[in-house]
């Protein structure tokens, strides 16, 4: 197992920006938005992190204020394509989310014009 760490800084024009990582290829373990300490997103900004090829979405935060960690898990299908759950009508099974050659996309919303912030994803890549 070889942890990688990217970093990817997104600047706001008129309240908003998108950002990509590096090509990625393993499971994203966690991704960590870090306030700026003199430009920072305005209070309230949201995040929306997705595949760049796919699309899926890999965690959405509305109204943030402060640094965080998060460590996003996609819910996991039997064969059949029914949602897997711990027991009959339990709590959804979830699973890391894998990427394959791919960047992840980061767009942010309400963050003030001119602010900036950066986000470390962190990945297991399976070497």
């Amino acid at each position: 197992m070889a942890i990688r760490k990217f970093e990817v800084t997104a600047v706001t024009g008129t309240a908003t920006a998108t950002a990509y990582s590096p090509y990625l290829s393993g499971y994203i373990e966690s991704i960590e938005y870090v306030k700026d300490g003199s430009i920072p997103y305005a209070d309230g900004v949201d995040f929306t992190i997705t595949s760049e090829a796919t699309g899926e979405s890999i965690l959405a935060l509305t109204d943030q204020n402060a640094s965080v960690v998060k460590r996003p898990r996609a819910a996991t299908h039997s064969v059949a394509g029914v949602a897997a759950v711990y027991a009959s009508g339990g709590t959804a099974v979830n699973d890391r989310i894998a990427l394959s050659r791919d960047r992840v996309k980061v767009a942010i919303a309400q963050g003030g014009n001119g602010k900036s912030g950066k986000f470390i994803i962190t990945v297991d890549d399976g070497r």
